[in-house]
């Protein structure tokens, strides 16, 4: 069986692969080192371009099965990608507890001031009377009750939150004291006092969080992106965040990245932006590999894949 691996992991990857497995290597642009016209298998890597993408379906006429280390895959599914009929599994999973741990250090640093605290410590000013609040009895609403949403949830409930989730196919969750399905998350927003965006992107979710969900939160509700920019109206969102509709907001994923210098959302006191890091860790190239292995056994064992990604819906 012939195999296509990126040059970014190959090596390490090689070492745990049977011996009667060929590899094709593949760098960022697309070049492969060897023939693939009969390769079965692509894993390709983080931040995969297009022209990479379509340079390696070029060449693999004979490919049965793509895995992407990413949790989101609207880049990939393309009208040119689903005409192939591949059989598609991604990385959810892989990066849910650095980014769950994130959305708590968003809620806490804002409970908890912290901004103005360091504010304060940086002009050597000894300041009390800040509105310092707990999470103790706070309802989180998470949009996306998926891996990522569930590891959340765990890590929530363990400061006393009630908690809310949606998803595709509402059922009871731990940690979860609502469940509900995809359309029925906007009767939540008046209970909630932080909405934290954990939703793939697709057709169906690309620009739901608009000015009248926005209407719909609490005065004091906090929202919090760690999803994909596009699911956001960002020109709503800062009307929003500027006429005082939202306390605030945590911006992890912008509509367009790298944020644009001259974007409103740098200087509003109001809100914390991070450099779409929020899924960072040392420790995901670990999962992904690993992830990826056990598929690959799966896959020639003729056995069942894990994160089969449903091309019609989108994740």
């Amino acid at each position: 069986m012939k195999i296509i691996l990126p040059t970014d992991v190959a090596t390490e990857l090689e070492a745990h692969l049977p011996d009667d497995i060929v590899v094709v290597r593949v760098d960022s642009e697309g070049n492969l080192d060897g023939d693939a016209t009969d390769a079965e298998v692509y894993f390709s890597w983080f931040f995969l371009k297009p022209t990479t993408l379509h340079r390696v379906l070029e060449s693999a006429p004979q490919l049965r099965w793509h895995h992407a280390p990413n949790a989101g895959v609207n880049h990939i599914i393309t009208p040119k990608y689903i005409e192939r009929n591949l059989i598609l599994t991604n990385g959810a999973g892989v990066h849910a507890i650095p980014i769950a741990e994130f959305v708590i250090a968003y809620m806490l640093s804002y409970a908890k001031q912290l901004s103005k605290l360091h504010q304060q410590q940086t002009q050597h000013r000894w300041q009390k009377g800040l509105p310092i609040q707990e999470l103790l009895d706070k309802t989180l609403l998470i949009i996306g009750a998926g891996g990522i949403g569930q590891e959340i949830a765990s890590r929530a409930k363990a400061f006393g939150m009630r908690i809310f989730g949606s998803r595709r196919h509402p059922q009871p969750l731990p940690n979860f004291d609502k469940v509900v399905g995809a359309d029925e998350w906007k009767a939540l927003l008046g209970e909630a006092d932080y909405v934290v965006i954990a939703t793939p992107l697709t057709w169906d979710t690309k620009g739901m969080i608009d000015a009248e969900v926005l209407r719909l939160m609490r005065k004091s509700a906090y929202l919090i992106n760690i999803a994909r920019g596009a699911i956001v109206d960002e020109f709503a969102l800062v009307k929003a965040l500027e006429d005082g509709e939202i306390a605030g907001a945590a911006i992890d994923t912008v509509f367009t990245e790298p944020l644009p210098a001259e974007s409103p959302l740098w200087s509003l006191p109001n809100v914390f932006i991070t450099p779409h890091c929020s899924g960072n860790s040392p420790r995901v190239k670990e999962r992904s590999l690993a992830l990826f292995l056990d598929n690959f056994t799966r896959y020639h064992q003729g056995q069942p894949l894990r994160n089969i990604v449903d091309q019609t819906v989108g994740y």
